[in-house]
């Protein structure tokens, strides 16, 4: 029996039964709810805890927050306090402003998010994505960074472009060079320095970057110029305006590079960021903590830099930023705050036809009870650091902003279910206080009501050519909504040209994860899906493909620079790490001749021809 421990995982929101990504119905089992229970924080091993455990629910909320539009006023309990976030108390009687704030009752407290009601929606433009790291020029060798996507930036600004995009640009490992997934991060609220612009000796050329040489060469060539140019006085007012958050994380880049880039393996002395042995040794290796936070300085210089560059060419957006899903569990983020994260549980996916075991990403989440204890605030920082970076923000996988799905050790997953109201909310806010439009990557099994949620909140959801063909038939242009951004693939998914032949297929049947004739009967449907695109589009290249595009409703299109540049192989192949060369692919144009290329020059006309040429559009609101 496990009635005390269903009815307590229903008041947790964990849903265990659920249809997976090839609509079949799933029951997780008892040790999976036992095992989500625990990384909520109510450990239920046994019916006895699970019924104690739910008895102390009862007896007390679980972690309200309140929403209103910025201005209303609300209604709050009585005696309750309203602290606002610029300091001091609000009368919730009268109009509350914009802003993160408390409610305070009986020693207990909620977050209050007043925000607008809706973001407006952006005029019809387009942009492009690039791998970031694949960005070269002169011969195809290093990895890319911020300086040429700057000159990237300029050149397709001049173009028309309102957008550039990358992967996400968050804190890596720079002491573990195969740690190169962009979605798998140390902090989502500091930046990546292995794309600092630095004198480098860079590797071998060729159309594959090496990691293991490259990053290890980045980052020496970036303490040489730390050595000669730490005393700049700009840096050290920067240093001190960014506090005690900048420290502890410069602290834990330095600890790993004495101890190693995963904090759970250090000695025990060091595993707590207050621990005295921290302290002692943040004393001792001050140039080291230093020479961190230095690199974060001149990380946040050149893509400030670069944004200024692509607002210069004429970008209504400028850069196109993405906010990874979750973080990686050994890396500076849970190290800085464990208790925010539920630990022993990975962010994941369900089954679905190419991976029929589902999927588990390797991923630390938020602990949805920890992060409304915390006034939502940890959110709110990592979404105003993406911002003051870009115009345009991408968070990647938003279906978790309804619900997640956590996966424990050699167990199905089963959701979780998340304070969607606040995280939209808190959303809102940051891109209200920047000025900036939110893209919300709505792919998978989409939880109901969230696509009209994010609708209602001006947030745009993403829409793919690929998985727009059905009965045979490509959805016609004018039958496209148009809150969305519109592309025809993904860094996750085949190129134009790797659809077209099936490419990811034949990865998949190489690693083992299709046998032969599954993967001829997906090849037979891939080619009826080839038939009934070329049939609606009227061509089979990619300039077929983006006129297509162009002429929806879809507020913003997204062209990939790989479809663009005829490139076969995709970025990354999900579920892999070793078996295909995920995020190590080069650009085949050097980005000096993006201004002059043919195929980026074709695609800027027909585009303008679209009405999607953003050259002199300046910002507005358009809340149609």
């Amino acid at each position: 029996m496990t009635d005390h421990l269903d009815a307590l995982c229903r008041k947790l929101g964990i849903v265990w039964t659920y249809f997976d990504g090839a609509g079949r119905a799933v029951e997780a089992p008892p040790e999976t709810r036992r095992a989500l229970a625990t990384a909520l924080g109510y450990p239920a091993d046994t019916e006895a805890l699970a019924a104690r455990q739910l008895g102390a629910l009862d007896e007390g909320a679980l972690h309200p927050f309140y929403v209103v539009t910025e201005g209303d006023a609300t209604v709050l309990p009585p005696g309750a306090v309203l602290e606002l976030e610029a300091g001091g108390a609000g009368d919730p009687a009268g109009p509350i402003p914009r802003g993160l704030h408390r409610v305070v009752l009986g020693g207990c407290s909620a977050p209050l998010i007043s925000a607008p009601a809706r973001l407006d929606l952006p005029p019809r433009a387009w942009g492009m994505t690039a791998p970031l790291y694949g960005l070269w020029d002169g011969q195809p060798a290093g990895v890319g960074d911020y300086a040429l996507l700057g000159a990237a930036a300029d050149a397709l600004g001049q173009q028309g472009a309102a957008f550039l995009g990358i992967n996400p640009i968050h804190a890596g490992f720079p002491a573990d060079p195969s740690a190169t997934s962009p979605y798998s991060p140390s902090h989502r609220a500091r930046l990546d320095i292995r794309h600092v612009a630095v004198d480098a000796v860079a590797g071998p050329a060729g159309p594959l970057i090496e990691h293991a040489t490259e990053i290890p060469a980045r980052i020496k060539a970036l303490r040489a110029a730390f050595a000669a140019g730490r005393t700049d006085p700009d840096f050290a007012a920067w240093r001190a305006g960014e506090g005690a958050a900048l420290e502890l994380f410069a602290r834990h880049q330095a600890l790993s590079d004495r101890f190693g880039p995963h904090w759970p393996t250090w000695p025990d002395a060091f595993r707590a960021p207050d621990a005295p042995e921290v302290q002692r040794f943040a004393a001792e290796a001050a140039d080291t903590v230093t020479f961190h936070a230095w690199a974060q300085w001149m990380a946040q210089r050149q893509l400030a830099t670069a944004q200024a560059q692509a607002r210069a060419a004429g970008m209504r957006f400028g850069l196109y930023l993405d906010l990874a899903v979750g973080t990686h569990p050994d890396g500076a983020e849970t190290w800085a705050d464990p208790g925010l994260y539920a630990r022993g549980i990975s962010l994941g996916a369900p089954p679905d036809a190419f991976a029929p075991e589902g999927q588990s990403w390797g991923l630390a989440p938020f602990n949805p009870c920890a992060l409304l204890a915390r006034n939502l605030a940890p959110l709110a920082a990592i979404l105003r650091a993406q911002f003051q970076h870009c115009g345009l923000l991408r968070i990647d996988h938003i279906l978790g902003f309804a619900r997640a799905f956590w996966v424990p050790p050699g167990l199905p997953g089963a959701y979780v279910t998340m304070p969607r109201a606040a995280l939209l909310a808190v959303a809102r806010l940051e891109a209200a206080r920047a000025g900036a439009t939110i893209v919300g990557e709505d792919l998978g099994v989409i939880p109901d009501g969230l696509r009209a949620d994010l609708e209602a909140s001006g947030v745009l959801g993403c829409r793919v050519m690929m998985f727009e063909i059905e009965d045979g038939h490509l959805r016609a242009p004018e039958a496209w909504p148009a809150p969305v951004l519109a592309s025809f693939s993904t860094h996750d998914l085949p190129t134009l040209k790797g659809w077209r032949c099936a490419r990811e297929i034949d990865w998949w049947e190489r690693i083992g994860n299709l046998d032969p004739a599954a993967a001829d009967a997906h090849r037979r449907v891939r080619g009826g899906e080839v038939a009934a695109l070329d049939a609606g589009i009227g061509g089979i290249d990619a300039l077929s493909v983006h006129r297509a595009l162009a002429a929806t409703p879809a507020r913003l299109v997204a062209v990939q620079a790989e479809d663009v540049f005829d490139c076969v192989e995709q970025a990354n192949l999900p579920g892999t790490v070793t078996t295909h060369p995920n995020w190590q692919r080069r650009l085949p144009v050097p980005v000096g001749a993006f201004a002059t290329d043919p195929r980026v020059r074709a695609t800027a006309r027909l585009m303008a021809d679209a009405g999607r040429d953003s050259a002199g559009m300046t910002p507005g609101t358009d809340k149609a």
